[in-house]
C-alpha cells in the first residue's frame, strides 16, 4: 500500500468548495498501475506529494536523502507545473527543463557570527605583525656580518622600529573610536607590509633603513588600539579573556612562525627573502579581509560598500570636536589608569629587549649557530600559546564564578611579572649551569609572562568600553619607549659592559619587580564614567 498526499491550493479548485477550509487529505490506493484521476480543472494547477513505504526502496530512499542533504539541489525552471514528489524528490509532471547541481558553502566562515570573523581575521593580522616584528631580529645577524655594524648600530636599527610604533599609538586609538578598529586595522597592515618588502632596497641607506622600520613601526602601532576597539564593541565581560588572548595570542604564534622560517630562508636564499615573503603576506591578508569584513561571497565583482558603523566622510570641524570630546584630564585623574601605563612600561622593557637580543644571545653567549639560536629563540612564544590558553580559562572561569574582575586581572599580572624576573635572575647568577637549561629556565619565564593579557591587555575594556581603544593608545605609547630605549641601551651596554646580565637581565628584573608592587596598590578594573565632572 501508499501513503498519497494531497496538497491544495485554495485558489486552485474553486469547483470543489468543501474544501475550502482543507488543505490536505489523506487516503490510501492500491499500488497498481492505475491513472490516477484527481478532478484536475484544465486550468488549475495541484501540487501533491506521494511518499512510498516499500520495504525495497527503503536503502535507495535513505540514499537519495543523504545526497540532498550533502548539497544536491534540483531547481524547478516551470514555476507552474504541477508537482509530484515522489520519496523525497522533486519532479515535474509537465516537461519543465530541471537543472541539478551543488550548492557549494563557500567562503567556509560564511555562516560563522561576524563577531568571529572579524576577532579571527584580527588575530591573523597579529600572527603577521610579529612575524615583521621579530624577522629583523634573526636578519640582523648576517646584515651586521654584510655591512659592518657592531652592537650600538644594531641596536638603533632595531630601535627604529619602536619609534614609529609609540608614534603611532594615540591617533591609533583615536581613530579606532571615530572610524572603527576594523579600517584602522586594515589600513595599518598594508601600511608595514609595503614598508616591510622596501628593506633590502633601502638596507645600504642607513637613514632610509631607519625609515622604513619607523613606517614598520607606525602600521603596526595602530594595530594594539584597533583590536581592543573590536573587542570592547563586540564581545561580553564573560568572553572577554579569550577573546583578549586569542587575538593577542596571535603575537606569539607569529613570533613562532617568524623565528622558524626566517633561517631557513635565509640560508637558502638570502637574509633579503624574509622581507619579501612576510611583507607580500600582509598585502594578502589586506585583500582577504576586504571580503571578511563584508560577509560577501566572492563571486560578487562590484566594489565592498563602507562598513555602516563607519562614517564615510567626517569634516574638519567634526573629527576636532571628537578629539575634544575625549576626557583625557579623567584619564590622568584615575590611579588605575597609571597603574596600567607603567605596568605596560614594565612588561615591555621586558618583552622587546628579550625580543631584539635574545636570538642573539644564544647565538654569542651560548655559541649556538644562526639555526640553533632560531630554534630556541622559538621556545618562548611558543609555550606562550599554550601558556595564553590556560590563562584565558582560568581567568574567565573565575569572573563567572563570581570572583572579582579587579582581584582576577591582579593574579594574572602578578603571574606575569613575577614568573619572568625569578627566571632572568636564575639566568644572570652565574651557577654553572649549562646552557639549555638556561634556555629552559627562560623560556619557562617568558612563557608565564603571557599572563598579562588576562591581566593588563583586558583591563582596558574593563574599565571603559567606550574608551578602551584609547586607553590602550595611552598605555601602548609609553609602552612603547622601551622599544626605543631598551633595545638601544641594550646594545650600548653590551659594547662597553660586555656583560649580558647587565645589559640585558639587570634592567628587566627591575621594572618586573616594580611594576608588580604597583600594580597591586592601584590596579583596578571597576568601570569608570571618565567625566570631567567626577
Amino acid at each position: 500500500m501508499a501513503k498519497l498526499t494531497v496538497r491544495a491550493d485554495n485558489n486552485n479548485l474553486p469547483h470543489f468548495p468543501h474544501y475550502g477550509n482543507h488543505k490536505v487529505s489523506i487516503f490510501n490506493t492500491s499500488l497498481r498501475p492505475q491513472r490516477l484521476n484527481l478532478f484536475l480543472a484544465q486550468k488549475h494547477n495541484l501540487k501533491f506529494r506521494v511518499s512510498c513505504s516499500i520495504t525495497e526502496r527503503q536503502k535507495k530512499e535513505a540514499e537519495e536523502k543523504r545526497i540532498i542533504l550533502n548539497g544536491l539541489k534540483v531547481n524547478e525552471l516551470g514555476k507552474n507545473e504541477g508537482l509530484i514528489s515522489t520519496c523525497g524528490d522533486e519532479l515535474g509532471t509537465e516537461s519543465g527543463d530541471k537543472e541539478v547541481g551543488f550548492e557549494w558553502k563557500w567562503p567556509p566562515w560564511k555562516n560563522l557570527p561576524q563577531r568571529y570573523k572579524l576577532i579571527g581575521t584580527t588575530s591573523l593580522a597579529f600572527v603577521i605583525c610579529n612575524m615583521d616584528k621579530v624577522n629583523l631580529s634573526i636578519a640582523i645577524i648576517p646584515m651586521s656580518h654584510q655591512f659592518g655594524w657592531n652592537s650600538s648600530v644594531a641596536g638603533l636599527v632595531q630601535s627604529s622600529f619602536f619609534w614609529g610604533y609609540a608614534l603611532s599609538q594615540l591617533p591609533g586609538g583615536w581613530l579606532s573610536k571615530i572610524f572603527g578598529g576594523s579600517l584602522v586595522l586594515e589600513v595599518g597592515v598594508l601600511v608595514w607590509s609595503l614598508a616591510t618588502m622596501l628593506v633590502p632596497y633601502l638596507a645600504g641607506f642607513m637613514p632610509a633603513l631607519i625609515f622604513s622600520r619607523i613606517l614598520v613601526g607606525i602600521g603596526e602601532g595602530v594595530s594594539p588600539s584597533a583590536a581592543t576597539a573590536l573587542i570592547a564593541r563586540t564581545i561580553p565581560l564573560e568572553e572577554r579573556s579569550r577573546a583578549v588572548s586569542f587575538v593577542f595570542g596571535g603575537l606569539s604564534f607569529g613570533s613562532v612562525t617568524g623565528l622558524l622560517l626566517a633561517p631557513p630562508l635565509i640560508q637558502n636564499y638570502g637574509w633579503e627573502s624574509v622581507f619579501y615573503l612576510f611583507g607580500f603576506l600582509g598585502i594578502a591578508w589586506f585583500s582577504g579581509f576586504q571580503l571578511v569584513k563584508e560577509d560577501r561571497p566572492w563571486s560578487l565583482p562590484e566594489s565592498m560598500s563602507w562598513p555602516p558603523s563607519f562614517p564615510r566622510n567626517k569634516s574638519l570641524g567634526e573629527l576636532n570636536t571628537s578629539l575634544k570630546d575625549v576626557p583625557w584630564k579623567a584619564f590622568f585623574r584615575s590611579k588605575a589608569v597609571w597603574a596600567m601605563i607603567y605596568a605596560h612600561f614594565c612588561g615591555s622593557w621586558g618583552h622587546y629587549t628579550c625580543l631584539s637580543w635574545l636570538p642573539t644571545y644564544f647565538s654569542e653567549e651560548l655559541n649556538l649557530n644562526l639555526t640553533e639560536a632560531a630554534w630556541v629563540s622559538v621556545g618562548p612564544p611558543l609555550a606562550s600559546i599554550v601558556v595564553t590558553s590556560i590563562a584565558s580559562q582560568f581567568a574567565d572561569s573565575l569572573i563567572s564564578k563570581g570572583v572579582d574582575t579587579s582581584l582576577v586581572r591582579k593574579i594574572c599580572q602578578t603571574i606575569a611579572f613575577l614568573s619572568p624576573a625569578t627566571c632572568m635572575i636564575l639566568s644572570s647568577v652565574d651557577f654553572g649551569l649549562p646552557p639549555w637549561e638556561v634556555v629552559t629556565i627562560l623560556t619557562g619565564g617568558l612563557a608565564l609572562s603571557s599572563f598579562a593579557l588576562s591581566g593588563l591587555y583586558c583591563t582596558h575594556q574593563d574599565i571603559s568600553p567606550e574608551y578602551a581603544s584609547i586607553l590602550l593608545g595611552i598605555t601602548n605609547t609609553v609602552g612603547a619607549v622601551p622599544g626605543i630605549i631598551g633595545v638601544a641601551l641594550t646594545g650600548f651596554l653590551l659594547d662597553s659592559t660586555h656583560s649580558w646580565s647587565i645589559s640585558l637581565f639587570a634592567p628587566s628584573i627591575f621594572f618586573y619587580l616594580t611594576g608588580t608592587i604597583v600594580w597591586l596598590a592601584f590596579a583596578s578594573s571597576k568601570p569608570q564614567s571618565f567625566s570631567e565632572g567626577d
